[in-house]
């Protein structure tokens, strides 16, 4: 895809430390309201975006879950918020999304929510319904929805949503260095 109109969208900057230069980036903070906040004010009144691309690093919910041949990242196919009682709202008459499709994507379906998941009761139950966990992903494509840009999310693991969750810190760099080199491979001049 071309680079110029792209907006490359981080939650840290230990994630975007290896965007190569030039590329426009937007550091949102953690989280959902953080990342909807940014990315929302940033489309509304920024320079026009032609695509948003939402790099990061997630958690697996499932053994042995691996990324593409080259780098070991994932394309989500699919993004749901985790925590929210959609089906309780839907069942009260509200209108709910929780799910958005992202064509192009390798299959994988990504939940997102505020939840820091390092506990494996709740990794259980997420890894009935998506493969990764992270903490802004269905934030950047529903607000890239909302504002008709397309939206690709490209997530490296970094760990397995367990006790090693809390590791992130020494892993970011590597994981940072992988998505670095997705966007030099995808994103043209």
């Amino acid at each position: 895809m071309p680079r110029h109109g792209v907006l490359v969208v981080s939650a840290t900057r230990a994630e975007a430390r290896h965007v190569p230069p030039g590329t426009r980036v937007l550091v949102t903070g953690i989280g959902k309201v953080r990342a909807t906040l940014a990315l929302s004010r940033e489309l509304a009144g920024g320079a026009p975006v032609t695509a948003v691309v939402n790099i990061g690093t997630a958690g697996a919910l499932r053994d042995g879950v691996t990324g593409d041949a080259e780098l070991g990242l994932f394309l989500p196919s699919t993004v749901l918020e985790h925590d929210i009682s959609s089906t309780e709202l839907r069942a009260m008459g509200y209108e709910m999304t929780d799910r958005w499709d992202l064509p192009g994507g390798d299959g994988t379906v990504l939940a997102s929510g505020d939840t820091f998941v390092a506990d494996p009761i709740r990794r259980r139950e997420l890894a009935e319904h998506a493969h990764l966990v992270d903490m802004e992903g269905c934030a950047v494509a529903h607000v890239s929805a909302e504002f008709g840009v397309p939206c690709r999310l490209v997530k490296a693991v970094t760990d397995n949503a367990d006790e090693g969750a809390m590791e992130w810190p020494a892993l970011v760099d590597a994981a940072a260095q992988r998505l670095g080199r997705w966007l030099e491979l995808n994103l043209e001049s």
